[in-house]
Order: C-alpha cells, then sequence, then structure tokens
C-alpha cells in the first residue's frame, strides 16, 4: 500500500491558503472513482482506493500543519507502510509558481509540516512532491503570505497544476518520478507564470503577439517588393545572400 499525505490545516478558514495545496492535490485525486469517501482516523480524513496495481491511501492531517506528523505516522504504523512507500505533497516557497518537483529525502526547508512528519516516521527518506508557490520575498512576510488565499489570477496555473497531478498520479504512484513531473510539466506548460522569477513569456494566442519575433516582422500581410537593381538591391545582397 502506498500512502499519499496532501499537508494544509483543517477547516473552511484555511481553504484557499497557499499552506493548503497539498489538501487541493489529494481532494483532486480523491475524485477518482475508485476511491472511498472520506472518513475520520487517524487525527485525519482518509479515503482508500485503487491506482493501477497499488493500493493507494489518502490522508488529510485535521491536525493543523505543526502536527501532520501525528496523523501520518498513525497511519502509516497501522497499515504497516514502510517510508520509502510514503508520499508527501507540500507547498514549496523556493520554487516558483505552478512549478513542482519530487524527491526523496532532504531537509525539511523550514517547513513545518515536513519537520514534524522526520520526527514522527523517524526518518527523513520519504518521497515529497513539492508544489511551488513562490516566495513573497522577506522572512518576515512568509507567515502571512502561506496563510494567505491564493489570488484570483493564480488560479491560471493553479487549476491546470492541481489537475494534472491527479491526472497522471499513476506514474508517481509506480514510483516513476520523472515521467510524473515530465507529464505534469508538459500538461500545465513548461514556462512559469507572467511574474515570477525567470519566468519566460509563452504564447497562448494565435495573434501577433504571441508569435516570435521572426514570424512578427513577417507580417500577414503582401509582401513588399524590393529592388532587383541599383545600389540597394547590390546592399541587400551582401546582407541576405543571393536567392539564386
Amino acid at each position: 500500500m502506498l500512502l499519499i499525505a496532501g499537508l494544509g490545516n483543517p477547516g473552511s478558514r484555511y481553504a484557499g491558503n497557499r499552506h493548503n495545496i497539498g489538501f487541493m492535490a489529494v481532494d483532486e485525486i480523491a475524485r477518482d472513482p475508485s476511491f472511498s469517501p472520506w472518513s475520520k482516523k487517524f487525527s485525519a480524513e482518509i479515503a482508500e482506493g485503487q491506482i493501477g496495481a497499488e493500493k493507494v491511501l489518502l490522508v488529510k492531517p485535521q491536525t493543523f500543519m505543526n502536527e501532520s506528523g501525528r496523523s501520518v505516522g498513525e497511519a502509516a504504523r497501522f497499515f504497516k507502510i514502510e517510508p520509502a512507500n510514503i508520499v508527501v505533497i507540500h507547498d514549496e516557497l523556493d520554487l516558483a509558481p505552478s512549478k513542482l518537483r519530487v524527491k526523496t529525502g532532504g531537509g525539511n526547508g523550514g517547513h513545518n509540516g515536513l519537520r514534524s512528519i522526520d520526527a514522527h516516521l523517524g526518518t527523513k527518506d520519504y518521497r515529497r512532491v513539492r508544489l511551488g508557490i513562490g516566495h513573497p520575498g522577506s522572512k518576515d512576510a512568509v507567515t502571512p503570505y502561506v496563510l494567505g488565499d491564493f489570488a484570483k489570477v493564480d488560479r491560471e496555473w493553479l487549476d491546470p497544476l492541481i489537475e494534472s497531478i491527479a491526472r497522471h498520479v499513476d506514474s508517481l504512484v509506480a514510483g516513476d518520478d520523472a515521467l510524473f513531473m515530465n507529464k505534469v510539466s508538459i500538461a500545465t506548460g513548461s514556462s512559469e507564470p507572467a511574474g515570477a522569477k525567470g519566468a519566460s513569456a509563452q504564447p497562448t494566442k494565435s495573434n501577433s503577439k504571441g508569435h516570435s519575433h521572426i514570424r512578427q516582422a513577417r507580417g500577414s500581410g503582401p509582401a513588399v517588393k524590393l529592388p532587383d537593381k541599383g545600389p540597394m538591391a547590390e546592399m541587400l545582397k551582401r546582407i541576405f545572400g543571393s536567392k539564386d
């Protein structure tokens, strides 16, 4: 059995927070008809189902973020699930919005949910699906930022990201993390959202603003007649070469 835990804080007050993106992801995964309705156990909401040939337990700790490990540890011990078969989906400040990375082990990066899970499992050797939410720019702004709701404009990247995670979770369950990351990247677009650090614009519409500079330069109007004789013609030949 594989345990997939999404991290967040319980209650409607926190439902739209950036810190709750892990909850959002497992909620979308649980929409698959193979999963049971959510029930309460291990101080968490849980749902059982099957993805491919693997039985999967979805867990949403209801202990608040700082005590996430209590639920994850209790569920893992009950079902005798080894750390290698535990996946934790959480928000990541150090990734640009819409970016996703999967890794095994490593530090908690100051994430209190991961710190709690490390303590309750007694190891860091579990997989983490890191969902980028960006950084507010200063350490003092982190708490209000992660406990703030996603902005309306964020839905442009957030909804496709969450949907693609659920659509391609079979690769994650099968242990092919690279394939999972690649599929999600293709489904959501490889560019970072506008305004994100290092972002590059990608064409989204079939107008001139979405074309490359070369296509814009070509335009769609009638071709301009270029001189074939005289000084100007000779200069153009030297620059672009002869078409003969």
